[in-house]
């Protein structure tokens, strides 16, 4: 029973992501295709047989068999279609055909910026913004990286040869070196040395295939006590401890014994909420000779936020957070390409697609909603490649044209397109081979 109840999870929140994705995508085509006055012929989620749907203002809007994708048919849109209709779409200007193609794309876009931000602003937990150091945080015991010999508070220089400063890039190369064993420069105490990893799953952990480095942790408030002096000097659950008395916090243990050896006396404790560094003052209250505050501490894993941001800031920072997974996923791409990151442990398909649409579903809404984020940038930026079939494909046709002047012959682009549908079919046979080779 819990194999099918995982299995319905992740199918229902497959379509759910993917529905709401490949609509916001269509639309977009849509909605610029009508703005430029041409005729649109069907509006489908799907591919394949048409299920159910309605006809408004000569558009069939449709939903079909196949929950793989979708399409806005335009009239006129093909080569040899086009007649001395006006709003046929190939008798449209380049320029406006190339904005119908763009908009699909821009459109995935503005849904990620738009709900990351959302997300920013009500300071639900999401993976934190990418300006965590490449610093070992905690060993996991019994991980490669233990036998490595690496230790907490190493800096990690290189991963493969591949020069690293973010934890973000550290864990991309990684993750992308799936089972194969992986050569790192570390430093320590300013000098540099060598270890051999090899990218494992961490038993009870979100971090898959990261050798068993763990990033640098923050000491963080789990609870407030009514009436003692953690309340009256404004403590909040969630606060990160950075420092006291400008002693930086390194774990739980030093803070209590700091705390318990000045009561009565005042401590200026440095936190971090909401994105800002506040200083609280608090004085511990003696108990049989110790200080107490009445704070419940815990460590936490610095990688993920519950920041909360205003309208101007949440924006600022989904865009830089969508700016930074879109040049992850060209840095990938370009490994796969020369040959540095094996294409199987880099690409995922709709199998892989639906697990993990299960597992943030399992998580909670904010999870899928931040799930349908990243799928959402991803798709629009595979959409945008210079794939024949693909918008980018067809935006690069158009761009060729207007550079020549003239059009591309109908036997060359059909030529063209028929070489890139070949090209889509036997990436996604490849895609759903490496699925299933990771489940099984």
């Amino acid at each position: 029973m819990d194999i099918l109840n995982n299995v319905s999870t992740s199918v229902l929140a497959f379509i759910v992501v993917l529905g709401v994705v490949i609509f916001v995508h269509e639309a977009g085509h849509l909605l610029v295709a009508k703005g430029f006055g041409v005729r649109v012929l069907a509006f489908s989620l799907g591919f394949g047989k048409r299920l159910w749907g309605f006809e408004r203002n000569g558009t069939d809007y449709r939903i079909s068999l196949v929950p793989l994708g979708g399409y806005v048919r335009m009239s006129g849109e093909l080569p040899g279609e086009e007649g001395d209709d006006p709003s046929d779409f190939l008798n449209k200007p380049r320029w406006q055909r190339f904005l119908i193609y763009l908009a699909g794309p821009a459109m995935n876009a503005v849904l990620s910026v738009t709900v990351l931000a959302i997300l920013f602003m009500v300071g639900v937990s999401i993976p934190a913004l990418p300006d965590i150091p490449a610093e070992v945080g905690s060993v996991v015991e019994g991980s490669s990286a233990e036998a490595a010999g690496l230790q907490v508070g190493d800096t990690i220089l290189e991963v493969g040869g591949e020069e690293v400063e973010l934890w973000s890039r550290m864990q991309t190369l990684l993750m992308t070196t799936r089972g194969e064993a992986v050569r790192l420069t570390v430093e320590r105490n300013g000098e540099t040395f060598e270890a051999t990893v090899t990218p494992q799953q961490v038993p009870d952990q979100d971090f898959k295939d990261t050798a068993g480095i763990l990033p640098k942790q923050l000491l963080m408030a789990t609870q407030v006590q009514e009436g003692k002096p953690a309340e009256a000097a404004g403590f909040a659950a969630g606060d990160y401890l950075k420092a006291v008395d400008g002693i930086l916090v390194l774990d739980s243990r030093d803070f209590i014994e700091y705390i318990s050896a000045r009561p009565g006396k005042e401590i200026a404790v440095e936190v971090l909420r909401d994105g800002e560094t506040l200083i609280l003052d608090v004085v511990p209250e003696d108990i049989g000779g110790s200080g107490k505050i009445g704070l419940g501490v815990g460590a936490s894993l610095l990688v993920s936020s519950t920041e909360r941001y205003g309208p101007w800031g949440a924006l600022k920072q989904s865009v830089r957070y969508n700016i930074h997974l879109l040049s992850e996923t060209i840095f990938v791409l370009k490994k796969i390409f020369t040959g540095r990151i094996a294409a199987e442990s880099a690409l995922s398909g709709p199998i892989e697609i639906a697990r993990m649409s299960g597992q943030a579903a399992k998580q909670g809404l904010d999870s899928l909603v931040f799930f349908t984020a990243l799928i959402s940038i991803s798709i629009g930026f595979l959409n945008l490649l210079p794939i024949p079939v693909l918008d980018g494909g067809q935006m690069v046709l158009l761009t060729l044209e207007g550079l020549m002047r003239r059009d591309i012959s109908l036997r060359a682009k059909e030529w063209i397109n028929n070489i890139g549908f070949v090209f889509i079919i036997l990436l996604m046979l490849a895609v759903i081979g490496f699925d299933l080779k990771k489940a099984f």
